[in-house]
């Protein structure tokens, strides 16, 4: 086994892009929704959001456009993805219906687990996403 040098164990940094439609509704539906901040306007069609312990880039891509070079066509109808964002918040009451009056759709409501609650919905991008309360224990929580 090889040994990890102390600069391979220092955390890298991580950006997150969201591939949206309409840029302005993206913005919308993760500031109003989520209580994130626009952070820079770039030049390109492209938005900063901060406010996460990541910074979150709105990307504005149109339906159709090839994602990448071997991938396929872009929709913004619901789809599946292995990857999605939860963020976690304090009560998930309100950031349930926050998210709801900003458009998101709600796939699971509410079901308790042993590191807390959770809901699922999908962005109006077709994105999905989850909100976590956590309970004390979050996932240290026994059964977890």
């Amino acid at each position: 086994m090889s040994q990890t040098s102390e600069q391979d164990r220092r955390a890298m940094g991580l950006l997150v892009n969201i591939d949206v439609d309409d840029l302005e509704r993206g913005v919308h539906f993760y500031t109003e929704g989520l209580g994130l901040s626009v952070g820079r306007r770039f030049q390109e069609r492209w938005i900063e959001l901060v406010g996460a312990s990541s910074a979150i880039y709105l990307l504005e891509k149109k339906p159709g456009t090839q994602a990448a070079t071997a991938g396929p066509t872009r929709s913004y109808q619901r789809h599946w993805t292995p990857v999605h964002l939860d963020f976690v918040v304090d009560s998930l009451e309100k950031a349930r219906e926050r998210v709801l009056s900003a458009g998101a759709k709600l796939e699971s409501d509410i079901s308790e687990h042993p590191y807390g609650r959770l809901a699922i919905f999908s962005d109006p991008f077709g994105h999905g996403l989850c909100l976590i309360e956590f309970n004390q224990q979050g996932y240290d929580a026994p059964g977890t």
